[in-house]
């Protein structure tokens, strides 16, 4: 009888293509209403003035202007102050 010895299982490999994160549009760049400025994952950096997040933490401009980063102190749930950086639109 002829037959094939078993082959073992093939772990890890599985890949996914990556997600394009990170900031798109830099301080003093132009920006149109509703577009991209920064992709992330969790909320690192805040939405301030003239801009808005969206439900997987994308910052989209609300309005047409130029794109201003500028360090915020942010006071978390447990009382301590932690510095973010804050996305405007101007």
């Amino acid at each position: 009888m002829s037959h094939v010895k078993a082959g073992g299982t093939s772990k890890n490999n599985h890949d996914s293509p990556g997600q394009r994160l990170g900031v798109k549009l830099f301080g003093g760049h132009k920006v149109k209403n509703g577009q991209v400025i920064v992709r992330q994952t969790g909320l690192t950096k805040r939405a301030g003035d003239g801009a808005y997040v969206s439900r997987d933490f994308t910052i989209h401009a609300a309005r047409d202007g130029i794109v201003k980063y500028q360090k915020r102190r942010v006071r978390l749930f447990s009382g301590k102050t932690v510095q973010r950086t804050e996305v405007t639109v101007e």
